[in-house]
């Protein structure tokens, strides 16, 4: 498992080489006109629930694993498995103490039985005995985390973009209250799957991708948004569930209660539960919210959506949610499953019937998914669900604009990238004729505001200036390029890149996709001497390059023997290779 999602960067050298061109002019355009930006990063606690005293933290071989005693101190090089336990507010590791420790370089974490690998920065500090421990993610990177471990197999595309918006929205518009992090890996803030949820990354990166830097916006301010995964048939006002905290006080229009359709298009969720006095009196005391001795539970106030607001415990009132949670913890989150429900007492046991699942508020996903499903797009699934509000860039509020051609969807912030739509046609058609492919869907091109936008968004390094994953393409600004003469150059060389890919099946190696596309875009001739990288070595090249020296030298390579292979055997099979993989038969001849 990686903390960081290893984005297959399909992007020649050929980009690279223009991209070191532009670095000067992108500086000095970014000096000249500063923009707001927000966090890059977040600080995302680790195993929240768990409440490790020690942790094991192995260095993996090659990972340049280190240790520091703070964030701003030398790092000691990490070279053997460490034990860290808590002591009190202190750390301890074997005879010394200190506040807090910081990892960087790829690590293996071990505790209560379950290992982790992480390559991303990790504080540890101690509070009364427990270890704290916090991972630096790239926003985008959390973001996809969360939709990969809350979405579903019901979930559509067009779902999972509004998902991502939301997800996106929630953590960067509002305090989560932790001290120690911006948000918890739990339900209390987004549920996020260390370990991965390899049948979801996919389509959860996919969809990340296509919404990258999108937050949720009413009337030109930032909005708060959440989401849930089924209402019932009605979604619920924030009032409802936090009637006492700022969520519930504060005016959000975009946040009414009214009905979903879309929810029960195929039938009501309904749940029961029976749940007996010793049980509920044990959860409502560890959740400081009654002492044993209670015996009538009832509800006292309900909202305008029909949930329960607050309960009466004897001649107490407490709130719904605050039940909730504290039922969920001691006995388990598939017992009271929403505040939405009617109570009896029968004996010694109180019995629950309820709809939906879920806090109610915002986004309902199973209605989502309804609506992905009956073909509406993303942006009406936040209109169902956030009336009002709208989905814009996070550091501008500008909403992206679609521009079509022929063949091919320009996004972009900024109008004045229209003039470039022929430009971009024009690159399609030269790609389409050198490769002799079209592609069955149109493509996609993001044309970021920005260097920093761009880099945040697709997790590219510095020398990249475009980035490809499938039929999407994302860009650095199109006026630099433009003015630079590198537009069409470069976006030929992405779009040979989306029509290779249209065409690959699995069983095609990495250095076949990518010499080809060295190959048909003239950046690699077959003369010259054979390259120091094999065959064997060459996909993980590819893959794992750290700098743009080693990522050239690895697409020279991989062009050099497709060029050769054409040379022998032809365009048109090794053009069909892509489907079928190349036989051992056609590599026996460079051994």
């Amino acid at each position: 498992m990686k903390a960081v999602a290893l984005l297959t960067r399909r992007t020649g050298w050929l980009t690279l080489l223009l991209a070191a061109a532009l670095t000067p002019a992108l500086a000095q355009r970014s000096a000249a006109r500063p923009s707001p930006r927000p966090a890059a990063t977040l600080h995302v606690g680790l195993w929240t629930l768990w409440h490790d005293k020690e942790v094991v933290v192995t260095p993996l071989p090659g990972g340049n694993g280190a240790l520091r005693s703070c964030e701003g101190c030398a790092p000691s090089p990490l070279t053997r498995q460490t034990r860290i336990r808590a002591s009190g507010d202190r750390l301890v590791i074997g005879s010394h103490e200190t506040s807090e420790i910081w990892l960087t370089g790829a690590v293996t974490l071990q505790a209560h039985g379950e290992s982790l690998v992480l390559r991303n920065p990790v504080r540890i500090a101690a509070h009364s005995g427990r270890l704290v421990l916090a991972v630096t993610l790239p926003i985008e990177t959390y973001v996809e985390r969360v939709v990969a471990s809350e979405s579903g197999s019901a979930d559509e595309p067009e779902s999972l973009k509004a998902l991502a918006i939301v997800v996106r929205s929630f953590a960067l518009h509002q305090g989560h209250g932790h001290a120690d992090y911006d948000l918890c890996d739990s339900t209390h803030c987004q549920l996020l799957h260390w370990a991965g949820n390899s049948e979801r990354r996919s389509a959860a990166h996919s969809a990340t991708l296509a919404t990258a830097g999108e937050t949720l916006w009413f009337h030109g301010q930032r909005a708060q948004a959440w989401f849930h995964q089924n209402c019932g048939g009605r979604t619920a006002a924030p009032s409802e569930v936090w009637p006492g905290t700022g969520a519930g006080q504060q005016p959000m229009p975009w946040l009414i209660s009214h009905g979903d359709v879309y929810c029960t298009s195929s039938g009501a969720r309904e749940w029961s539960a029976s749940l007996s006095l010793a049980e509920l009196t044990t959860a409502l005391a560890a959740g400081g919210l009654a002492r044993p001795g209670w015996k009538n539970l009832t509800v006292a106030r309900r909202g305008e959506s029909g949930r329960a607001v607050t309960l009466r415990l004897d001649s107490n009132e407490i709130p719904v949610e605050d039940f909730r949670l504290a039922v969920g913890r001691a006995l388990g989150w598939n017992r009271i499953l929403s505040n939405w429900f009617e109570v009896s007492r029968q004996g010694d046991r109180f019995q629950f019937h309820g709809r939906g699942s879920g806090h109610g508020v915002g986004m309902c996903q199973a209605g989502a998914a309804a609506m992905a499903a009956g073909g509406h797009s993303c942006s009406q699934i936040l209109a169902q669900y956030f009336p009002g509000a709208v989905a814009a860039d996070e550091s501008t509020g500008l909403s992206w604009q679609i521009l079509r051609d022929q063949g091919l969807t320009l996004e972009t912030l900024d109008a004045a990238d229209t003039p470039y739509l022929p430009e971009l046609r024009r690159a399609l058609s030269q790609a389409e004729n050198l490769s002799g492919m079209k592609s069955a869907e149109p493509l996609t091109v993001r044309a970021f505001r920005s260097t920093p936008a761009f880099r945040d968004a697709t997790l590219a390094p510095g020398w990249v200036a475009a980035f490809t994953e499938g039929g999407w393409i994302g860009t650095q600004p199109l006026r630099i390029l433009a003015g630079r003469k590198l537009l069409v150059p470069i976006l030929r060389h992405e779009f040979l890149h989306t029509l290779v890919e249209s065409q690959a099946s699995p069983n095609a190696p990495l250095w076949l996709r990518e010499g080809l596309v060295e190959v048909w875009g003239g950046e690699t001739k077959p003369d010259g001497p054979p390259p120091a990288l094999t065959l064997d070595a060459l996909d993980h090249a590819l893959a794992h390059a750290t700098t743009e020296a080693q990522s050239h030298a690895a697409h020279r390579a991989a062009g050099w023997y497709v060029a050769r292979l054409i040379g022998r055997f032809g365009r048109g099979q090794v053009s069909a290779w892509l489907r079928s993989g190349v036989p051992a038969s056609a590599l026996a001849a460079f051994n």
